[in-house]
């Protein structure tokens, strides 16, 4: 079943990559430091995705491969509560050339590759913004399982200055708290 999900997520993707769009496309970051961009990152709220109903827990690891090439992808998730069972998928993300590492083509099944823009990122690497050129998905990430009020209040005022609906943002519920799978 996750496979089929992820596939509808891939064929989503690159219809609307491809789609016209009256849009204004989200600028990206300058530069993002990939080494600094590793690690794990906790989905705190994103716009609703069929690839991601009855998720909870959701977390996506990034590990640079070590000749520069590409990164590894881990997205994981516990399905159906909390304390549900593991549902998890590889991939690879590939850097877009002169984007400053900002721009990336996320591959799960190949030849698929959906984009992935960082469109806000904190100076720390604390939490990150990621869209894509036609905004009709969004993800607020952070480095912790929990974000405090005050900066997720900032960043939906930066979001919705870069013209994104935060009204259709849900919030993700990681109950699980720092739980590794």
């Amino acid at each position: 079943m996750t496979r089929v999900i992820v596939i509808f997520l891939f064929f989503a993707a690159l219809l609307t990559g491809c789609s016209v769009t009256k849009k204004k496309p989200p600028q990206t970051v300058p530069l993002v430091d990939l080494q600094r961009y590793a690690g794990v990152w906790y989905e705190i709220a994103a716009y609703p995705t069929r690839f991601e109903e009855g998720c909870f827990c959701i977390t996506a690891e990034y590990t640079p491969d070590s000749k520069g090439k590409f990164v590894r992808v881990m997205n994981r998730c516990r399905k159906g509560s909390p304390n549900g069972p593991e549902s998890s998928i590889r991939g690879k993300a590939f850097v877009v050339r002169n984007s400053g590492n900002a721009r990336l083509k996320v591959q799960f099944f190949w030849p698929f590759r959906a984009p992935y823009w960082v469109v806000g990122l904190a100076d720390d690497y604390s939490w990150a913004l990621v869209s894509g050129p036609s905004k009709e998905y969004l993800w607020i990430l952070s480095r912790t399982p929990q974000m405090d009020q005050e900066t997720y209040m900032g960043l939906l005022k930066l979001l919705q200055d870069k013209g994104f609906d935060t009204n259709r943002l849900r919030l993700c519920d990681q109950s699980c708290g720092v739980q590794r799978f």
